[in-house]
Parts: structure tokens; C-alpha cells; sequence
């Protein structure tokens, strides 16, 4: 978890105002997260910090790519994502918990961890469902692949209609 320490904010020392910070989030990154989905990506991630009297607003771009694999295939592939998001952190002395949406930060806090922001939005935005097709440059899936698949599901069926405690089964009805 050292390389996450990289991604946190120290809020304290900045100005009233936006401030900019550039992050790329690499392999390293996702693999700092035991059960990540995400392997190996190619991410570039700008986060802009409006510090306000009460409150920070973080605007979030993460543009670049994710290898997935297709459902159909299991050939992986690089996929496209392009994230927008926006999170609000606020100052404030109570401790406030039911507010999902809002991070509140506390006067001991001087930095804000946005690891988790980042690791979220993207795993979030990966599509549950890909196929090669949805890569973009005309793809198609692996036909050796697919036969080996064809051939294997032919198999099962086969081994099926063999069994003949089904079809002792069968005779009882």
C-alpha cells in the first residue's frame, strides 16, 4: 500500500482556487487491490482540486485503456474508457456517516486519499459483458477458440445420450 501514498492530496498547504494533478495508473496501481478485476491498464487520470472555505470539489478525467477478455473468446483485448466524475469533501467538526455521497473531513485531516476514487470510478466503467467486437478495430473473435469450445460442448452432449441410467430413468414414467 506504499505506492497508494502517492495518491493522496495534501489540502492544507494549497490556496483558495483550482489546482491540477496528473496521475498514471498503470499495472502497479490495480494490483495494489487484492481482488481487482482490472489487470493491466493504460490509464491517465487529471484530477482538478477546487478548494473552497468548506468544502473541496474533485473533478475526475481518466482517459485510456483496460485489458479485458472477451466472454465469447476468452482472447483479451484492449478496451477504451473514457470516466468523468466528481466528488465533494467538506470540513466539518461532527462526524457525519449516512452521507454516502459527501466525504467529510475532520481538523486533524490534512490530505485527502483519492486511491480508492480512482480504483472505483474505473471498475465501475469496465463493462460487464465484452466481446471483441466492442474493441473498435474490427476484431473478431478466435475461431480456433471458438472451435476447440464447439467441440467440447459436442462432446457433452454426446456423453449425455450415452448414459444409460437415463434412459432407465426415462422408462419409469
Amino acid at each position: 500500500m506504499k505506492s497508494l501514498k502517492t495518491y493522496s492530496i495534501p489540502f492544507t498547504g494549497l490556496k483558495l482556487g483550482k489546482h491540477v494533478f496528473e496521475y498514471d495508473i498503470t499495472d502497479d496501481f490495480f494490483s495494489e487491490f487484492e481482488y481487482s478485476l482490472v489487470k493491466k491498464a493504460n490509464l491517465k487520470c487529471v484530477v482538478e482540486l477546487e478548494k473552497q472555505e468548506t468544502m473541496l470539489i474533485l473533478n475526475f478525467d481518466i482517459k485510456g485503456t483496460v485489458n479485458v477478455a472477451c466472454d465469447t473468446c476468452l482472447a483479451e483485448f484492449p478496451k477504451y474508457l473514457e470516466i468523468t466524475e466528481q466528488q465533494i469533501a467538506r470540513f466539518s467538526e461532527e462526524d457525519i456517516t449516512d452521507d454516502d455521497e459527501i466525504i467529510t473531513l475532520g481538523k486533524n485531516d490534512h490530505e485527502i486519499d483519492i486511491a480508492g476514487l480512482i480504483y472505483e470510478y474505473v471498475t465501475v466503467a469496465v463493462p460487464f459483458i465484452n466481446n471483441c467486437s466492442d474493441a473498435g478495430d474490427d476484431r473478431e473473435c478466435d475461431t480456433e477458440m471458438l472451435d476447440k469450445l464447439k467441440k467440447l460442448q459436442a462432446n457433452d452432449e454426446q456423453e449425455e445420450k450415452a448414459d444409460p441410467r437415463w434412459d432407465a430413468l426415462k422408462k419409469l414414467k
